[in-house]
């Protein structure tokens, strides 16, 4: 790096003024600068050869002939020299410090100095002066070095070679050096080092501290030994001897309690307090209760429980007057769904969960986090085994019940049948001298839907429902599902507190900020009160339903205590033979006694993996030699079927089984090139059936089921006569007019249909093949978006 030279100090080094400088840059460089300004190095050059050839001579012989120079007397130097030469030749004379006669006025040593006139520098021109430093100089002589000199030079060496004699001479004399020794430094520290305590000169001095003032202990649940000692400040033989002499025989690891670790302490002479360790959970989450000047009324939250096909939903939806029964498949729910609806100005949440026994474990969930339980019966089918098991779930979770007979508007109806069998099983009306409202209605004409509104709020007043809404907002995953374009999302129902956007979210093994937030209706919501269902996202995993969540305000913390969560689910996991990757899948095949068929699991949302997965795990089959087959699930995930889930079959030789999924592209090549089946199914019961026949050896497919081909939509045409037009691109195999399809949105099943119209330009054609464009129109499916899958297939009847 070039250093920089300012104008001011070049001027102050060349002798001249700064404004002269400027000037000069100004007039020939055309620079505009100031005194602090930098130069380049161009126009140091440029300065540096103005003023060279400013103050150039044309000789150097007249600066040689002009040049003068005061000499000393050369008597007076002699005399001095003289005087100089008897001292350093007699050492007597040194050593008595005799003084040098010297003229008056006059010094022993002469001084040479350069002076250096002020100004611009003159090349050639430099002058050196020689003064005698006395108080009245004598005459001077000028001598012209040019020619020969009667001066002696070698006089003036031999000075310089006295003074360096001399000045050695004195240093001898006067600072001698010795060499230091280390060890006399290490000597006179010895006085200030103190005497190294002993192990027991310490126990002493501890235990008289002890005596003289009791020490604090702090004692956990338990404790070792040997850390006992160490809070002790005692040695573990001095703790075991105390245990001895209390009857406990242990080893420096032995755990202690705390009643054994206290009476030891006291031993000690140690004053006792009981350690309580906070968890992460315990820092973070609080589970206080609520005061009672913050307590505020709340909405009831009800589950609508009862056997499939009973009614749940389609009296729900006559509840919230809307299509609910139209989104689910078959008109059977498949997971389940909050909704908040109005009556007599106050609001009433309801769950529906599905009735079919395979979807146990979350009845008994939403059991859980629910108020009032209403119990629908069918009036013309009566008490069935799904009703007999909501009961208990009921019964379990000390919920008030409400019975809905159902259908009470069928000419078979029989409402007095349903309450005998109902007090079967501990439920008994109101008009028989028990506590169990029964209120008959009829989803289909809607007669007693208000009698039943007004009873849930009637029970609801009783069990006077108040949370505090100013607190961190706790409540539990009513469902959640892995979207491909926003990431997880989870439908949460508040039981107290208030969810703001923003909050920081821990359920289960998921943790994330809340960046959405919707009502069941889709209106964009800030905030949620308690008993309020809203579906966020921004979670960094997909949620269990039925976990809890809460909100917490310190994140580090809460990865923290979700990474622990994964642990231990991990290691629990892991400890009960469940293969999940593949690096522990042929260790635990290898230690594994029994086989059985292994599947893996995909479902559309997380409600159904866990449906699908308890209902096949119910199947045994016994074998010819009494050995018991069993159904064992190696992974399970909601999602579209991935390469990933093909590799693991592969792998582990299993089946995979997708419940209102379907495999992408890559996924269906990866499985026919390594022979994996993949089952697909979009009602839980022939997925049930077809697996039982399979292990007992009598599965006979009457259909089978032919792909033809896939197509990509690209672009949708909206044409007011025709209606909803799908341009589409054959990505493989062929489309074919009057065929099958079924449409695919991010993996999932949106719809299943049949191309009436299958065009190419303005022409209709029968069939369009891979690599080329064509228009489908379906017969009823309408909802048609950019990048849907058009899957053709024809089912055609299997030949044994």
């Amino acid at each position: 790096m070039m250093i920089k030279y300012r104008v001011h100090e070049v001027a102050k080094d060349l002798g001249v003024a700064s404004r002269e400088m400027l000037d000069l840059l100004g007039a020939h460089l055309g620079l505009k600068l100031k005194s602090m300004s930098a130069l380049s190095k161009s126009e140091l050059d440029f300065v540096f050869e103005y003023y060279t050839q400013k103050y150039s001579v044309d000789s150097f012989d007249s600066y040689f002939s002009s040049r003068k120079i005061v000499a000393p007397n050369v008597e007076d130097l002699e005399s001095i020299l003289a005087q100089y030469r008897a001292r350093a030749e007699g050492s007597s004379e040194v050593k008595s410090e005799k003084k040098v006669e010297v003229k008056k006025g006059k010094r022993p040593r002469e001084e040479m100095r350069t002076i250096v006139p002020k100004g611009p520098p003159v090349v050639g021109e430099s002058k050196l002066i020689l003064e005698s430093d006395v108080v009245q100089p004598e005459p001077q002589k000028v001598i012209d070095t040019r020619q020969d000199a009667s001066v002696n030079i070698e006089k003036y060496s031999e000075r310089y070679d006295f003074i360096a004699a001399k000045s050695a001479a004195k240093n001898q004399l006067e600072s001698p050096v010795f060499k230091q020794k280390i060890h006399q430094k290490t000597r006179q520290n010895r006085r200030f080092t103190k005497k190294r305590e002993s192990e027991s000169e310490r126990l002493l001095r501890i235990a008289k501290e002890r005596k003289e003032k009791p020490m604090t202990v702090y004692i956990p649940e338990e404790i070792t030994v040997g850390e006992l000692a160490v809070r002790l400040k005692a040695s573990v033989a001095q703790v075991i001897k105390k245990l001895v002499s209390l009857g406990i025989m242990s080893s420096v690891n032995d755990l202690l309690d705390f009643e054994t670790a206290s009476l030891v302490a006291l031993e000690f002479h140690a004053k006792v307090l009981k350690e309580v360790r906070l968890t992460i959970e315990e820092r973070i989450i609080d589970d206080s209760e609520d005061k009672p000047e913050d307590l505020r009324p709340r909405a009831p939250v009800v589950v609508v429980m009862g056997h499939v096909d009973h009614g749940k939903t389609s009296l729900l939806d006559k509840i919230r007057k809307s299509n609910i029964v139209s989104k689910e498949h078959g008109g059977i729910t498949q997971h389940i769904g909050a909704y908040k609806t109005f009556f007599n100005e106050k609001s009433i949440t309801f769950l529906d969960t599905p009735g079919h026994e395979a979807f146990t474990r979350m009845r008994a969930r939403g059991a859980k986090i629910t108020d009032i339980a209403v119990l629908v019966v069918a009036a013309d089918d009566g008490v069935m085994p799904q009703t007999i098991e909501a009961v208990n779930h009921v019964r379990e979770a000390n919920v008030p019940v409400i019975v809905a007979v159902n259908k009470i508007d069928k000419p078979e109806a029989n409402a007095e049948k349903i309450k005998h069998q109902l007090s079967e099983h501990g439920l008994i009306s109101e008009e028989w001298g028990g506590d169990v409202p029964f209120v008959n209605v009829s989803a289909f004409t809607g007669e007693g839907i208000n009698d039943l509104l007004e009873m849930i709020l009637i029970v609801s007043e009783m069990k006077e429902l108040k949370v505090s809404p100013d607190r961190s907002a706790k409540g539990a995953v009513v469902e959640a599902r892995l979207d491909k374009g926003r990431g997880p999302i989870a439908s949460l129902l508040v039981s107290r507190g208030t969810l703001k956007y923003g909050d920081i979210v821990v359920a289960g093994t998921a943790l994330g900020r809340v960046r959405s937030m919707v009502s069941d209706n889709g209106e964009i919501l800030f905030q949620a009160l308690p008993s309020d269902p809203v579906e966020i996202t921004g979670l960094d995993s997909v949620p269990r339903a039925g976990d809890e969540f809460d909100v917490v305000s310190d994140e580090k913390l809460a990865r923290q205590l979700v990474d622990q969560r994964r642990f231990f689910k991990e290691n629990e996991r892991l400890n009960s033979g469940e293969k999940v990757t593949l690096e522990n899948l042929f260790e635990q095949m290898q230690s594994r006694e029994s086989h059985g068929l292994k599947l893996i699991i995909k479902a559309d949302v997380q409600g159904s993996v866990e449906a699908v997965r308890q209902s096949l795990e119910k199947i045994s089959v016994s074998g010819e030699d009494g050995e018991v087959v069993k159904v064992d699930v190696i992974h399970e995930a909601a999602g579209a079927i991935n390469e990933s889930d093909v590799m693991l079959a592969e792998a582990s030789c299993a089946i995979i089984v997708g419940f209102n999924v379907r495999p992408s592209v890559s996924a269906a090549e990866s499985a026919k090139i390594g022979g994996v089946e993949i089952k697909l199914y979009r009602v839980i019961y022939d997925c049930v059936q077809d697996i039982e026949n399979a292990m007992r050896g009598t599965l006979v497919p009457k259909m089978e089921e032919i792909e033809l081909g896939e197509a990509q939509c690209r672009k949708v045409y909206r044409i007011s006569k025709l209606g909803v037009i799908a341009g589409c691109y054959v990505v493989s195999g062929k489309i074919e007019r009057n065929s099958s399809v079924r449409v695919l949105r991010d993996g999932v099943v949106v719809a299943e249909d049949k191309i009436v119209s299958l065009r190419r330009y303005k022409d209709d054609i029968k069939e369009a093949v891979q690599g080329y464009e064509c228009g489908i129109k379906l017969e009823k499916f309408s909802d048609i978006k950019l990048d849907d899958i058009f899957q053709a297939f024809a089912l055609k009847e299997h030949k044994n």
